[in-house]
């Protein structure tokens, strides 16, 4: 029997639909990253400038619509994209703000791409609040401590109460928050700001999407049980670590192996210790061993001594902080999924913040992958998305 269906012409809107998808099929196989290997390889170009170009694919120009007012500005001289409700006509009320850090392994991303454009802009209509979006530097152009240090000038310049003024933001309702490497900045920022006497206005709330927090044992049962999970696979992880610190690759290599801890970070081992932090039903089949403690890194020499100092800086991995450091943190959001790398770190900050006194909502999905809040741009817009979206936005309402 002859089939016989006809292919019809496919118009300019198709294409753009079609190539839209396929470009997030290549993302989820990881294909961008065998290009990225192979173009290094070949010395065509370096491994983080292909994997740019997923950024490059999704930005768009942050622009005012008829519900909310998009400005393009310099905060402590780094980038901002500030997203505010329009004002009516006699508005005095102060509004609730959120300080939004974008994800990416610190090398990828950006305030502009359409996804985090659609959530600032949701977080805006929704809680009439006001957004504050930064476009941090990334590595490897810029390795730790830049990226955090710019986030950290823009947090302190827009909580001076003149700028809050400036933007009709309430001092007592402000949230920090970020998703996977924003998710350790955001972590990373309300742990410095609570180790600042002299600071006066502090953040109410902080809320953590599948974040990142510690670099010193890559072989959690997450990272066991994800390796070669789409979206964030354990090798591209560990390669966003490795290039946050330096361009040195026997960093990676050591890293990989999980070998790269020195007697300076071995001693913080124990705040990461999986063993005792994780509930027994994450520990699934397998067994704690503590990472290797070597001199040096992995055994081989760096050729510089950024590593070893920034594997214990709590700025890059915020689980290294003793338990009196974080009773004073305020309440926090967690969210982390099954199929992530990532997930046994939030759900160790889960235990640990819990601990020590701190309020703390803990949302794990299922079903849920790393990257998914991502998805929410048509048409890739998928339920699970959508219902993170919602319920982290819930959270917002009901807690700032």
């Amino acid at each position: 029997m002859k089939c016989k269906c006809r292919l019809l012409p496919l118009t300019q809107q198709d294409i753009f639909v079609i190539g839209r998808i396929v470009f997030r099929l290549i993302i989820s196989d990881g294909f961008n990253i065998i290009s990225a290997d192979l173009s290094e390889l070949l010395g065509l170009k370096d491994y983080m400038g292909v994997m740019y170009f997923i950024t490059l694919a999704e930005k768009v120009v942050p622009v005012s619509d008829e519900h909310v007012k998009v400005t393009e500005e310099k905060f402590d001289g780094v980038e901002v994209v500030l997203y505010q409700p329009k004002q009516r006509g006699g508005e005095t009320e102060l509004r609730r703000a959120v300080i939004y850090l974008h994800g990416g392994g610190w090398c990828l991303g950006s305030s502009r791409m359409s996804p985090y454009d659609l959530l600032a802009r949701t977080i805006v209509t929704k809680l009439d609040a006001v957004v504050l979006s930064v476009e941090y530097r990334l590595a490897p152009a810029h390795h730790f401590p830049v990226p955090y240090e710019d986030v950290y000038h823009v947090v302190k310049h827009f909580l001076q109460k003149g700028v809050l003024a400036r933007y009709s933001v309430d001092p007592g309702r402000i949230a920090v928050s970020g998703d996977s490497a924003g998710g350790n900045l955001a972590a990373a920022v309300s742990q410095q700001l609570q180790r600042e006497p002299g600071q006066q206005v502090q953040l109410k709330a902080q809320a953590l999407i599948y974040p990142v927090l510690q670099a010193l044992d890559l072989n959690t049962p997450s990272y066991q049980q994800n390796q070669d999970m789409p979206i964030l696979p354990r090798t591209l992880m560990v390669r966003f670590w490795s290039e946050y610190f330096t361009s040195d690759k026997a960093l990676f290599r050591a890293m990989m192996a999980n070998t790269h801890n020195n007697p300076e970070s071995s001693r913080l081992l124990k705040f990461v210790n999986w063993s005792a932090f994780l509930p027994e039903t994450y520990h699934r089949k397998y067994n704690y061993s503590a990472p290797a403690v070597v001199q040096g890194v992995g055994g081989e020499a760096v050729g510089m001594d950024v590593p070893s100092r920034s594997f214990a800086d709590p700025r890059a991995s915020p689980l290294l902080v003793p338990d009196s450091a974080l009773r004073s943190l305020p309440k926090a959001y967690v969210l982390t999924c099954e199929y992530d790398v990532l997930r046994d770190d939030g759900i160790m900050y889960v235990t640990r913040l819990r601990a020590a006194g701190v309020e703390v909502t803990h949302e794990h999905y299922d079903t849920g992958f790393h990257g998914g809040l991502m998805f929410t741009v048509w048409p890739t817009d998928f339920l699970i998305a959508r219902r993170m979206t919602d319920n982290y936005i819930k959270w917002l309402e009901e807690n700032l």
